[in-house]
């Protein structure tokens, strides 16, 4: 048995469809769930960076590397379990549960492709109705003390927080024990997967610092609790290689901007500079993030924000024993993990009073394009309550 889903999609580009994808109302069909699936009714949902890179068609046209004509996008969110599979162990028929968006993953659990993204045929949760894999939806806490909307937007943001960091701070002190280095520097740049992870830190001991460019996040970022620099006092802190030898003005100016960075960070940090250091943007922060790190400093990151390509002298990062992060989402039981440390210690999103309606998904879309949100702007799909 099939069922009709009321769905925002985006289709794939042709002579009459601009390069930006466009949201287009429309009817899908959800196939009858399979052993290890699971029907469920999404209630919340929260809007992602990558669901920008979807509509921008960068670095990737989705629908071209699936080779689907159109796509319902959505990948953090929660659902009200309505079936499940005989297979499926994780979750119950009526229960409320997070989204845990891994699509395709190797053998070891670890996340390949994102559902609601790049991973084929998986449809995400911009939609009235939509089917999972038992795996990728995790039990919200009975009972939870925090709002569904926060589920919401804890599920892809904070996950990917709770992973990297469990890699990267253990990595850390692979070089540099408690005793040696009690209460680590710990400093990023990024949105809210930065802010996520910062205040994981922060809850451990660490002393933190986040810098952001935009005033209505340095207000979210002192909300969170964190110590926030305002990253337009460094003006000219964008590294541009393919300007570097061609254009001297910009060269000056990046370096003047550069030197006044560090300053700041070694009188913030009494010399010692920065132990870890988050780093979700890339390219034009690279250089800087770098040259801030401690010896048997950490750089991890999770995303490539503004860019993906980058060169270091490797002689120095070997000389100075930094260790470069990289992971991608997380494995399940890391997801479960986080879910139960969110619930237990209160590190949760603050999504603010503002919850978009399903109807506003088109505005929502150009108010994110334009910086105009929040860091985690969330929308309703199905009431909580007529499910």
């Amino acid at each position: 048995m099939s069922y009709q889903a009321d769905a925002w999609v985006i289709r794939e580009g042709g002579t009459d469809e601009p390069r930006r994808a466009r949201l287009t109302r429309t009817r899908v069909t959800v196939d009858a769930i399979q052993e290890d699936e699971v029907l469920a009714a999404p209630l919340y949902g929260c809007w992602e960076g990558n669901n920008e890179h979807a509509l921008e068609r960068k670095p990737i046209d989705i629908c071209k590397v699936r080779q689907e004509q159109e796509i319902v996008l959505g990948n953090a969110g929660v659902v009200r379990v309505l079936e499940t599979g005989k297979g499926v162990t994780q979750v119950q028929g009526g229960q409320l549960a997070m989204m845990f968006p891994s699509g395709e993953t190797d053998a070891y659990g670890y996340t390949v492709k994102a559902l609601g993204y790049e991973a084929p045929r998986q449809m995400g949760c911009m939609a009235t109705l939509m089917k999972l894999k038992g795996r990728q939806v995790i039990p919200i806490p009975e009972n939870t003390r925090h709002s569904l909307a926060q589920w919401a937007a804890f599920s892809v943001r904070y996950v990917t927080a709770w992973a990297n960091w469990r890699v990267a701070s253990a990595v850390f002190r692979t070089q540099m024990t408690e005793q040696e280095c009690p209460s680590p520097h710990v400093w990023g740049w990024g949105g809210g997967t930065t802010l996520a992870e910062l205040a994981l830190a922060r809850l451990q001991g660490c002393r933190v610092v986040m810098l952001s460019g935009a005033h209505r996040h340095l207000d979210e970022i002192r909300g969170a609790g964190l110590e926030v620099i305002d990253r337009r006092a460094f003006s000219g802190l964008s590294y541009e290689p393919e300007r570097w030898d061609s254009d001297p003005a910009y060269r000056e100016r990046y370096q003047a901007a550069e030197a006044g960075f560090l300053a700041e960070v070694s009188r913030r940090t009494d010399g010692e500079m920065v132990h870890l250091f988050l780093d979700y943007i890339g390219t034009p922060v690279y250089r800087a993030t770098i040259k801030a790190l401690a010896r048997q400093g950490v750089i991890a990151t999770a995303g490539w924000k503004e860019g993906m390509s980058i060169s270091l002298l490797r002689a120095r990062e070997c000389i100075t024993r930094h260790q470069h992060i990289h992971t991608h989402y997380a494995r399940y039981q890391e997801g479960v993990d986080a879910v139960a440390f969110g619930e237990a210690h209160g590190w949760m999103p603050d999504v603010g009073p503002r919850i978009h309606t399903f109807d506003e998904l088109p505005e929502l879309a150009e108010a994110y394009r334009a910086g105009h949100t929040n860091y985690f702007p969330c929308f309703t799909i199905n009431e909580e309550g007529k499910t």
